[in-house]
C-alpha cells in the first residue's frame, strides 16, 4: 500500500493524470463541438465530463492545458462564441471520435477529417454531428480554470438550451441504452463498452 501528502512528497503532474484517469472510470465522453468568430469549426472529446445540475440543466466538462500550458481550441473558441454542442460518445461512431482528438491547427476543421456531416442545432449558431443520435445544445454558463500551469484544468459550465435526440432511442421517459450503445473512457488507448449491467434496488 502506498499513500502520497501531495505538498509532502508531489507527484509529478503526469503521474497524477495517469493515477486519475486510471482509477476515475470509466468516464462518459463528451463530443463537444465549437466555432470561433470566423465560423471555423472545432469537434473533439473529453471524458472528463458529466452532469452538474438537472433545473436549469447545466453540463460539466473540463479540457486541460497541454504539455506547454497551451488551451485546447474548444476553451479558446468558447471565450469568442460561448455557445457548444455536447454529444454523447456511442459506438457507431468510435472512430470518428478518435479522429477528431487529434491536434490539427485551429483553422481546420475536425468535422471534415472525420467525414462528418453538419446540422443545425436550434437556438445555437454552433451545428452538431448529423449522425450523433443524442446531442445537447449549449450557451456557456462559467469558466472556471483552476491554474496556468500545464495540465492544469478549465472547468466549463454549459447550460443546455435544446435537445436532439433520435425518436428510435427515446420513448419519451426512457432511453434505450441498448441501442444509444454509449462508451466510455478507460486510461490510456482503452474503452469500455456499457453491456454488461446488473441492477440493485436503491433503499428508500
Amino acid at each position: 500500500m502506498s499513500d502520497y501528502l501531495l505538498d509532502e512528497s508531489p507527484l509529478s503532474a503526469g503521474i497524477i493524470y495517469r493515477l486519475l484517469s486510471g482509477s476515475i472510470c470509466p468516464r462518459p465522453i463528451a463530443w463537444v463541438a465549437t466555432q470561433d468568430l470566423n465560423g471555423h469549426a472545432n469537434l473533439a472529446p473529453f471524458s472528463f465530463f458529466n452532469v452538474a445540475s438537472v433545473n436549469p440543466p447545466v453540463l460539466a466538462f473540463a479540457p486541460l492545458l497541454d504539455g506547454n500550458a497551451q488551451p485546447k481550441d474548444t476553451v479558446r473558441n468558447l471565450e469568442e462564441l460561448p455557445e457548444c454542442v455536447v454529444h454523447i460518445g456511442s459506438e457507431a461512431l468510435i472512430e470518428a471520435l478518435n479522429t477528431t482528438s487529434a491536434s490539427l491547427p485551429r483553422e481546420e476543421d475536425e468535422f471534415t477529417l472525420a467525414g462528418l456531416e453538419k446540422a443545425p442545432m436550434a437556438g445555437i449558431a454552433v451545428p452538431r454531428v448529423a449522425a450523433s443520435p443524442v446531442a445537447f445544445g449549449c450557451k456557456l454558463y462559467e469558466l472556471i480554470r483552476f491554474g496556468d500551469q500545464p495540465l492544469a484544468g478549465t472547468l466549463v459550465l454549459a447550460q443546455v438550451v435544446s435537445i436532439h435526440i433520435d425518436e428510435n432511442i427515446w420513448d419519451g421517459r426512457h432511453v434505450d441504452i441498448d441501442l444509444l450503445k454509449p462508451i466510455g473512457r478507460l486510461a490510456g488507448n482503452d474503452y469500455v463498452r456499457a453491456t454488461d449491467r446488473f441492477t440493485i434496488e436503491r433503499p428508500a
